[in-house]
């Protein structure tokens, strides 16, 4: 439920938000950057995928950094819906072929039995993520119901979203590590298929109406 508040104190959360938003997307970017430069030198397709989809959510929480910034200045949001729009397309077509590779390298790994290294620096970022992003969710969804936000309010989901998928990244990596299952890490990429595929197809979905790009395909991603 939306709160009441004066125009000073929306401004205020908003403020907030963009704070908050500002560790997001400064996290995502060390994240996407640690954990594809982790799984390029271990042979990780695993890390690699969980990389590519930090860079992807890296999109989106920018243009809602940028959104909220707007708002907490008490300027037009008309700019930031078109660019919205049309970041849209770019998130959509990117959790397909994010889809399809990893569909298609777990195939040629499990045929040529590729065996991943050990990456301590990927169970380090798994490891921090599943304890950072129920944080940073829960402080988003405090703000959401402050500016009755539902942009804010998926991008929560999402944050929530990359703690489920960091908890799949960090038992792939550490059934590798620590028992030698190198196809764990082929299992845990698919496992990942779970949250991409209904996040590509309701982003295509989204793409095609017009729809800003909403965080983790969160139905209700409009404000």
């Amino acid at each position: 439920m939306a709160l009441s508040l004066t125009a000073a104190q929306t401004r205020r959360a908003a403020r907030a938000g963009v704070r908050i938003e500002q560790i997001t997307v400064a996290w995502m970017l060390v994240e996407a950057a640690l954990s594809i430069g982790a799984g390029l030198l271990a042979h990780s397709l695993l890390l690699v995928a969980f990389g590519l989809d930090s860079g992807i959510e890296l999109i989106t929480g920018a243009i809602l950094l940028w959104r909220l910034s707007v708002q907490a200045h008490g300027a037009s949001l008309a700019r930031v819906e078109t660019a919205e729009r049309q970041s849209a397309w770019v998130v959509a077509v990117a959790l397909v072929v994010l889809c399809l590779y990893i569909v298609g390298s777990v195939g040629i790994g499990l045929l040529t039995q590729t065996r991943p290294d050990t990456s301590v620096l990927g169970l380090g970022v798994a490891a921090v993520a599943v304890i950072s992003m129920p944080l940073l969710a829960r402080r988003k969804r405090q703000l959401a119901t402050q500016l009755d936000s539902a942009a804010l309010r998926g991008d929560a989901a999402c944050s929530m979203t990359c703690a489920a998928m960091a908890a799949t990244l960090f038992v792939g990596l550490a059934l590798n590590a620590f028992l030698g299952w190198w196809w764990a890490e082929s299992v845990a990429a698919l496992v990942f298929l779970v949250w991409l595929i209904p996040e590509a197809r309701e982003a295509l979905e989204g793409a095609r109406a017009g729809l800003a790009a909403c965080a983790c395909g969160d139905d209700d991603c409009e404000d």
